[in-house]
């Protein structure tokens, strides 16, 4: 008696949390919601389960992309000393002057500088980005004692670099860099999305010409051109209604709580180790010699398909105001020649 009364009051526990509301989503979740609204389709926001149907999506989604920014190596710093003295810096810049050009050219630290955030602190953070090319040439080796000519080479070199989000704080640098990269989840989803609706409007003016074309043929005599025209219209009036309901508001907020449970596919970092000299050229690790370096770095795989090498940067305040008003002057000259 005393075991069915316990099943029956476990039975009935079991139903009561069944019939629970499910606890509010966290205000992370509320705002990749909003996120969600703004940047994929408005639409979603109206349909029927839109916040029960993404929640748990988002929730895994924002602790990917959590820990894509928890991963990325640094703050380094990022200036002339750097790179004589730190062999990624100076495998990321071609000269020192560059690293000036970068931080006046850069609308991020311009916008920065111009700020009072700026007066918070001597230092401020950001998300370093470069691509790193690759080009094969001939040049001089040496082999023991022996000096060779016309060796083939590989020599490694960093392009495009750029910051973004500059903020003294580096906790509040990383919370945007979490909120950028669900944007950037969200904006491959769109990307998918705004294709669909491409072919759609494709298959649409297809099957119109179509149904013109056998308007015309249904005047003559019966025959294999008039089946074969009205087989292609069948095919795109199928396809048409496929598509069609793929772009249905229901069947995007399906595909994009299956697209955000695997983000993975869209965006993700991976480990890069390469060796390299004071030139750039790929060689053999070798611990004696002071010009040869390893270098490990993430690299990440963009929305736009390329790959970017990633890493936390911090810049002195005061060289970025220098470098802002350094090409300034440049350009000014520039115009007035």
């Amino acid at each position: 008696s005393t075991l069915r009364q316990g099943h029956i009051m476990s039975l009935f526990s079991a139903v009561v949390d069944f019939l629970k509301p499910a606890p509010p989503p966290s205000p992370q979740v509320v705002k990749a919601l909003e996120r969600v609204a703004e940047l994929v389709d408005p639409l979603l926001k109206s349909t029927s389960g839109f916040e029960r149907r993404l929640t748990m999506p988002l929730q895994h989604a924002l602790g990917y992309c959590e820990g894509l920014v928890a991963g990325l190596p640094g703050p380094i710093d990022i200036d002339r000393e750097s790179f004589s003295r730190d062999p990624l810096v100076h495998a990321l810049f071609a000269t020192a002057d560059d690293i000036d050009q970068m931080l006046g050219r850069s609308q991020a630290v311009r916008d920065f500088v111009a700020s009072a955030e700026r007066l918070e602190s001597d230092t401020f953070h950001a998300l370093f980005a470069a691509r790193r090319h690759v080009k094969k040439q001939l040049g001089m080796a040496r082999h023991g004692d022996v000096i060779h000519a016309d060796v083939p080479q590989e020599v490694v070199y960093f392009g495009d670099q750029l910051l973004l989000e500059p903020d003294c704080q580096l906790a509040m640098l990383k919370e945007k860099l979490r909120l950028r990269t669900l944007d950037s989840l969200l904006l491959t989803f769109r990307e998918h999305v705004d294709a669909l609706r491409l072919e759609r409007d494709g298959l649409r003016a297809d099957a119109s010409v179509e149904r013109a074309h056998l308007t015309v043929l249904r005047g003559q005599m019966p025959g294999e051109e008039q089946a074969l025209h009205t087989r292609h219209l069948t095919d795109l009036e199928a396809k048409l209604r496929t598509t069609a309901e793929s772009l249905m508001p229901d069947q995007i907020l399906e595909a994009l709580a299956t697209f955000l449970m695997h983000p993975e596919a869209s965006l993700s970092t991976h480990e890069t180790c390469i060796t390299i000299d004071r030139m750039g050229i790929v060689c053999d690790a070798n611990p004696d010699d002071s010009n040869v370096s390893t270098l490990d770095f993430p690299e990440m795989r963009g929305r736009d398909k390329r790959i970017y090498m990633v890493v936390l940067a911090r810049i002195r305040r005061t060289e970025a105001e220098a470098a802002v008003d350094l090409v300034r002057d440049q350009q000014r000259r520039f115009m007035l020649i």
